[in-house]
């Protein structure tokens, strides 16, 4: 039997070190209408995104005033599992709140 050192051409490859990129990431963000109640918003933020009340305040206050605020950055999985489960609670609550996602 011949073995690989008698083969040099069956001596494994040795592939160059590859450099590892991070994921894309994902903004996360939620839309003002005329329907949804900040209240609602203030708890979405804290179930969801898990913040803190102050901060989920905060951002409910930037989506009233510009239109729309950012709620996290995240990887394409986690943003669009984050952005159904905002429009299925807002579904079930029977409020309109739109939530997307805009690649950093």
């Amino acid at each position: 039997m011949i073995g690989p050192e008698e083969r040099p051409d069956l001596e494994p490859e040795i592939s160059e070190e590859r450099e590892l990129s991070e994921p894309p990431q994902y903004r996360v963000v939620l839309h003002n209408d005329d329907y949804t109640t900040m209240e609602f918003v203030v708890y979405v933020l804290q179930t969801v995104f898990h913040k803190e009340e102050t901060e989920a305040v905060q951002i409910m206050l930037l989506v009233h005033r510009n239109g729309s605020g950012v709620c996290g950055v995240y990887t394409a999985e986690v943003a669009e599992t984050k952005v159904s489960l905002v429009h299925d609670m807002a579904r079930k609550h029977g409020y309109p709140l739109k939530c997307s996602m805009q690649e950093v």
